[in-house]
């Protein structure tokens, strides 16, 4: 009986140890291989650099207060983009919490001297809450407070915008976008430099 149950025993530890070893380490760290060589900045978390130092990723927003930066979307992950809070608020569209904070956005946006139509993404959270781009509508809205913060002319800002807007994927998938570090970086002159 001993024998027996050892005998069967036997192949399926062998198989779960095997099963491990391809399943859990060499086919993750062959994937791995491949995406280090073939997409490097992707496989880092599409880091960008500012030299040698990582000031941000193209994947996840930012917050920028001061009115001489684009604003991304409010983020509903906690204080600021938060990474390891990542979440939408999981609010229906009648909660008052949820009216409570969009109101309070958009008496923020009239404040800062928007006029006229408030863009939807302006004043609501990605299901993310970590969304580092925003609808050419919403950068445009802003392109005069930050012109004005920054004493340059309209025109150069929104012509920085308009390079900044990013074409739906094969021209169908997905929405126009615009990166709110990458343009921010632009205006500091930072270029877009994507960390290897």
């Amino acid at each position: 009986m001993g024998n027996d149950l050892r005998s069967a025993i036997r192949p399926s530890l062998v198989m779960l140890v095997l099963f491990t070893i391809l399943t859990g380490l060499a086919y993750p760290a062959l994937l791995t291989g491949i995406a280090q060589l073939v997409f490097p900045a992707q496989a880092n978390g599409s880091l960008v650099r500012n030299g040698n130092t990582v000031v941000g990723s193209e994947l996840i927003g930012q917050t920028f207060a001061t009115p001489k930066y684009f604003r991304g979307r409010p983020s509903a992950a906690g204080k600021g983009y938060d990474a390891t809070a990542s979440s939408g608020s999981n609010l229906g569209p009648a909660a008052k919490v949820l009216v409570d904070r969009v109101v309070g956005d958009l008496k923020t946006v009239r404040a800062a001297g928007l006029s006229g139509p408030v863009p939807a993404d302006m004043v609501t959270a990605s299901a993310s809450g970590l969304d580092p781009d925003i609808s050419p509508a919403t950068a445009y809205a802003q392109v005069a407070r930050v012109a004005t913060a920054r004493g340059m002319a309209e025109g150069v800002v929104k012509a920085m915008v308009d390079a900044a807007v990013v074409a739906p994927l094969a021209g169908v998938l997905g929405e126009p976008r615009v990166n709110v570090l990458m343009l921010n970086r632009q205006l500091d002159g930072g270029g877009a430099q994507t960390a290897p």
